[in-house]
């Protein structure tokens, strides 16, 4: 069988050696002594192997406890293996091995996770994205360009009927894509069956005139058999999306849903601050989301560049690629990176450079319904900035032409220059 490789960025104050030793010894056969029927042999079958060390410049840590100010510490980068006859080709066992007690012990005093390698055992084990960006795309009726979304606010507190008139307004606006906001689930004010009945009835009536259905992400996050009844209950109203959100699921809910689900999954990252935010301790998103398309995620959540959060836009660009690279030798597993928080016209020429296609969904909240011509010139605005991009056309020259985007640019002014990005 092969084995899963975890590439880790480490401090330490006894060495990056020893350090990853330990994490070795911890995360697989060893305890702190020797036990009886611990031999040469089964370390050497099933004990971690250090595969290699980086040593970077040592530098005292201002964030750890008094006790241990003023010393310095040993800082660079770990590789570690196992073999997979440890945990079987699982998701949830892989995730417990390297990301498992080494964040506690005492021999590592930061400790992140930076990405992870799979071997062929889990592509024979997980089907992934089901749908993918192809699969979106084509649900969507849309072709090369990126696919323009947004969210449903208030989050909370609109009523199905409002929720259905506000579909309405943007249906007609010419809106690719919309989702529920993660904190509107299925509560008392706004219960699920009833949202879908409305939404839907619009989505469908809207697609009998055009010819074109708006994709709706309904939230379905819940209980693993709550979320497949609510599955069928959008695929049976006619829907093509549902939304569902990671941390709260877990790994087997994830997967749990990706079998019984006949949509595509849009995967929320809602609580990923937890694992990312801290310089001393997490998990990166290139690793996080390696299990997440594994476990069968059609879209990711990537944030955005110049985004209302604290991530740069380096950090948002490495996370929107990563979700399109390799897995395995074929690239079934791609998934479409979802761009968010802050959006507007400005936004999307960086973007689609970034990523060199339009193969991922833009939504905006205030990009669209800020707009002073209205949730159909918002709409406009970003088609228009889209089109600007992949042609290669300034945004600016292609505003002169274009009333919708000329005003998106007069009223977002401030995004250009928040394009480069945090440090």
């Amino acid at each position: 069988m092969g084995r899963l490789f975890a590439r880790y960025e480490v401090e330490s104050p006894v060495g990056l050696e020893q350090a990853a030793a330990v994490i070795a010894g911890e995360q697989s056969s060893g305890t702190f002594l020797k036990l009886p029927g611990e031999t040469d042999a089964l370390r050497e079958r099933f004990g971690a192997r250090v595969e290699e060390i980086i040593e970077h410049s040592a530098s005292p840590n201002p964030s750890l406890p008094c006790r241990l100010s003023g010393e310095r510490f040993a800082r660079g980068e770990i590789v570690l293996s196992w073999p997979v006859d440890n945990m079987g080709p699982s998701l949830t066992n892989a995730l417990a091995t390297v990301a498992g007690n080494l964040f506690e012990l005492a021999e590592v005093s930061a400790l992140r996770l930076l990405d992870i390698d799979f071997p062929d055992e889990f592509a024979r084990a997980y089907p992934g994205p089901a749908f993918g960006v192809a699969g979106t795309k084509r649900l969507a009726g849309v072709g090369e360009r990126p696919m323009i979304g947004t969210i449903i606010k208030p989050s909370v507190g609109l009523s199905p009927q409002e929720t259905a008139g506000l579909v309405r307004e943007l249906a007609e606006g010419g809106i690719d894509f919309i989702k529920d906001d993660e904190l509107q689930a299925n509560g008392p004010h706004c219960p699920l069956a009833e949202r879908v009945e409305q939404v839907m009835r619009v989505v469908n009536g809207h697609a009998e005139r055009t010819g074109r259905q708006v994709m709706y992400a309904f939230n379905i996050t819940g209980e693993i058999d709550e979320m497949k009844r609510n599955a069928d209950l959008v695929r049976d109203a006619g829907g093509t999306c549902v939304m569902v959100s990671l941390f709260s699921l877990g790994l087997a809910g994830l997967s749990a849903i990706r079998a019984h689900a006949a949509l595509p999954l849009h995967c929320h990252r809602n609580g990923w601050g937890l694992f990312s935010r801290s310089p001393d301790i997490g998990m990166g998103f290139r690793a996080w989301q390696k299990f997440w398309r594994l476990a069968g995620a059609d879209h990711l959540h990537v944030n955005g560049i110049a985004n209302k959060f604290t991530e740069s836009d380096a950090s948002v660009i490495d996370s929107a690629r990563s979700v399109g690279e390799p897995l395995f030798a074929d690239d079934a597993y791609a998934a479409m990176p979802v761009f968010s928080s802050g959006q507007t016209a400005v936004q999307m020429p960086p973007t689609f450079e970034a990523l060199g296609s339009g193969d991922f969904i833009y939504c905006a909240g205030g990009g669209i319904m800020g707009h002073p011509g209205g949730v159909a010139g918002g709409v406009a605005s970003l088609r228009q900035a889209a089109e600007a991009a992949m042609k290669g056309i300034a945004l600016d020259d292609h505003a002169s032409e274009h009333a919708e985007l000329r005003q998106a640019l007069a009223m977002f002014q401030d995004k250009r220059q928040g394009t480069d990005g945090r440090s």
